[in-house]
C-alpha cells in the first residue's frame, strides 16, 4: 500500500504542504498561509459532512473532481461567497494538488482531474468610490471623546491618506511611522514589497497625538484593540461600518451603499487621478504590481471621459425615420 492511501499519509501530506511547501520552500506570507488554511478548513469540513467521516480519516481518493466542484458550488450558493472568493479557494486547492502529484505519483490522475477545473469568469463592475464630502463625513463620524472613537477617527483618516489595504493597516507598527521634516509611513505591502507613503500635515499631527495614548514600543501596533493587540481585518471592517452608519445620518448619499476599507483605497486612487497625478505615481502609491492595474481607475472616472469627449467636435446627424419598402416589413415595424 502506498503511503498516500493511508489516513496518516494523507494527513501528513497536508501538514507537509503547509509546513514544508508554503512556509519553508516558498516562504509564503502570513496572509497567504491564513487564506490557504481557511480554504482547507472549509473543504475538509464539507467533505466530512458529505462522506460522514472525520477529517483525520479522509484519504486522498476522497478529493475527486466532482466533490471539489460540489464544494465550490457550496461556497457560492450556501455560504454566499463571490466568484472571486470561489476562484481563490480553487487556486489553493490547485496548489495542493500540484504538490501532491509531485510527492506521490499515485495521486497524479486524481490531481489532474482537479487541476482541469477552470476558474470561473465573472463580471467586473465599475469601481465604487466616495466624494470628498462623503469621506470627510465618515472620518468625522467616530466619537472623539472615547478611546476607540479616537482610534477609529485616526485609522479611517490614515486609510484615506495612504490608500493602504486593510491587511497593511492592521500590520502597521509604531516603528513604521517616520516623523521629521517629512512625515511618512513605511508600509509592508502585498508580495513583501515595501513602500513609503507621505502623510498630510493634518494626518501626521493626528497620529502624533494618538501615539500618546498607546504603547510607544517600535513593535507595538499603531491601531490596537482594547487588549493592545493589532486589530483584525474583521475588526477594521466593523469599525468602518459603524462610522458609515453614523455618517449616514448627515450624508444621505451613503444610504444603502456597501463601503469597505477597499472602497477608501479606491477613493484615494480616484482623487489622486482627478487631481492630475500621473498614473504611474498612483501605482507606486498603492503598491500595484503594474500600472496596468491602475488603469481601472481611468475607466471609472466619468468626469475624465467627459473632458476627453468635449475636445472632439460632435458630428451633425440628420434626423430621419426608416420607411420599410415591403408590406410584410411594414407590418413587423408596426408591432
Amino acid at each position: 500500500m502506498s503511503p498516500i492511501s493511508s489516513k496518516a499519509g494523507f494527513s501528513g501530506l497536508v501538514q507537509n504542504f503547509f509546513c514544508q511547501r508554503l512556509i519553508v520552500q516558498r516562504n509564503a506570507s502570513a496572509q497567504t498561509i491564513a487564506s490557504y488554511r481557511d480554504c482547507f478548513r472549509l473543504l475538509l469540513k464539507f467533505i466530512a459532512g458529505v462522506k460522514k467521516i472525520s477529517p483525520t480519516d479522509l484519504m486522498f481518493t476522497d478529493l475527486e473532481a466532482p466533490l471539489i466542484l460540489d464544494f465550490l458550488d457550496h461556497l457560492e450558493k450556501k455560504r454566499g461567497n463571490s466568484i472571486r472568493t470561489r476562484n481563490n479557494r480553487l487556486a489553493a486547492i490547485r496548489s495542493f494538488m500540484r504538490y501532491a502529484s509531485l510527492q506521490e505519483p499515485s495521486c497524479l490522475l486524481s490531481a489532474q482531474r482537479v487541476l482541469a477545473i477552470p476558474m470561473k469568469r465573472f463580471e467586473r463592475p465599475l469601481i465604487d468610490f466616495l466624494t470628498h464630502g462623503e469621506v470627510q463625513t465618515i472620518i468625522d463620524a467616530p466619537d472623539l471623546s472615547t478611546w476607540s472613537g479616537h482610534r477609529d477617527h485616526i485609522m479611517i483618516a490614515t486609510l484615506y491618506n495612504t490608500g493602504a489595504r486593510v491587511s497593511e493597516i492592521i500590520n502597521l507598527q509604531i516603528g513604521h511611522l517616520v516623523v521629521g521634516r517629512k512625515c511618512y509611513l513605511k508600509i509592508n505591502g502585498k508580495g513583501r514589497k515595501q513602500r513609503a507613503v507621505p502623510l498630510w500635515k493634518n494626518t501626521a499631527a493626528k497620529l502624533k497625538k494618538w501615539l500618546v495614548r498607546v504603547d510607544n514600543s517600535p513593535e507595538a501596533p499603531i491601531f490596537p484593540n482594547r487588549m493592545g493587540k493589532a486589530l483584525s481585518r474583521a475588526g477594521v471592517e466593523y469599525r468602518l461600518r459603524e462610522a458609515v452608519r453614523k455618517a449616514t445620518k448627515h450624508c444621505p448619499s451613503l444610504i444603502g451603499r456597501r463601503i469597505s476599507p477597499h472602497t477608501l483605497r479606491h477613493t484615494t486612487a480616484m482623487h489622486l487621478l482627478q487631481s492630475g497625478v500621473d498614473i504611474t505615481v498612483i501605482a507606486l502609491w498603492l503598491g500595484h504590481e503594474s500600472p496596468a492595474t491602475t488603469h481601472l481607475y481611468v475607466d471609472a472616472d466619468l468626469t475624465m471621459k467627459e473632458r476627453a469627449l468635449s475636445k472632439i467636435q460632435e458630428p451633425s446627424i440628420k434626423a430621419s425615420r426608416y420607411v420599410p419598402t415591403d408590406d410584410l416589413l411594414a407590418f413587423l415595424e408596426s408591432l
